[in-house]
């Protein structure tokens, strides 16, 4: 069996973690639906395990939560005295000074920014609550099929915090800096028909039709020519960032080895 006829019996590589192979395609799920998918450091450690260490047979992953929300965000009781029982204590860890926190946290930011470097095309499916940490790990895919009950919010700030799970730059550049600045500093709501309007989802759906439009997205990229569309990723994701000459070169570089591999193919 190849690694795209693979298929696995799901997998749980964390208490709140569902992972199911088939063929092509990965999906994690995140499964604590009592507590709308809240998050902990232990989760993001097996999350940027999962990406680090991807088959090279997987195409597609998708992300999405089980129950009504996708995720509420960080477990709450990750910022009160004590912390969660077997999590870093988040207030420990800032007493030992900001160089100090900002390395822990550097940790917990792979994995959610891991995802960015994977070969495959991430889609998040998602619905309800994704607030903070739910925001930036939608935000984290390559893109988004929401449900018409969807509300995004970056909350951090009303904590007095900031985002800092990698969610600000992929946010920056889905809806610019004005609507971005005013999302954070807010902590509103985006709803899905206005998620969509501003380039932050793909497509809203009835809740009903979510798993089935994300299916057949899902579908769609793995018909795709598999190595077209591994240029094709790293290739956009580069596009607003770098000088016009370098992006150029990508795409020529890109081209060249693309039609190489054709020309190789009917022996030439």
């Amino acid at each position: 069996m190849t690694d795209t006829e693979a298929q696995t019996e799901p997998q749980q590589p964390h208490p709140h973690l569902v992972v199911t192979r088939d063929g092509a395609v990965l999906t994690i799920t995140l499964d604590n639906p009592s507590r709308r998918n809240s998050q902990v450091p232990s989760l993001w450690a097996a999350l940027a395990d999962l990406a680090e260490g991807l088959d090279p047979g997987v195409r597609v992953v998708v992300l999405r939560g089980n129950g009504p929300s996708f995720s509420a965000g960080l477990d709450r009781g990750m910022l009160a005295p004590g912390g969660v029982e077997g999590e870093p204590e988040l207030l420990g860890i800032a007493v030992d000074g900001p160089e100090r926190t900002a390395e822990r946290i550097e940790d917990f930011q792979r994995g959610f920014a891991a995802w960015a470097s994977v070969p495959a095309v991430v889609v998040a499916s998602v619905q309800g609550h994704a607030i903070g940490a739910g925001f930036q790990l939608a935000l984290a895919a390559d893109l988004r099929v929401v449900a018409d009950d969807v509300q995004f919010a970056m909350r951090e700030t009303s904590l007095g915090l900031v985002p800092d799970l990698g969610g600000t730059g992929p946010l920056v550049r889905a809806v610019g800096y004005a609507v971005a600045l005013e999302l954070c500093a807010t902590g509103r709501f985006m709803g899905a028909q206005e998620a969509v309007a501003r380039g932050l989802a793909n497509v809203a759906v009835p809740l009903a039709e979510l798993d089935a439009t994300t299916a057949d997205l899902v579908g769609a990229l793995v018909d795709a020519p598999d190595a077209a569309l591994r240029e094709l990723k790293p290739l956009l994701a580069s596009a607003a960032t770098v000088a016009p000459g370098d992006q150029l070169r990508a795409e020529r570089e890109a081209q060249g080895r693309l039609l190489n591999g054709l020309a190789r193919a009917v022996g030439r």
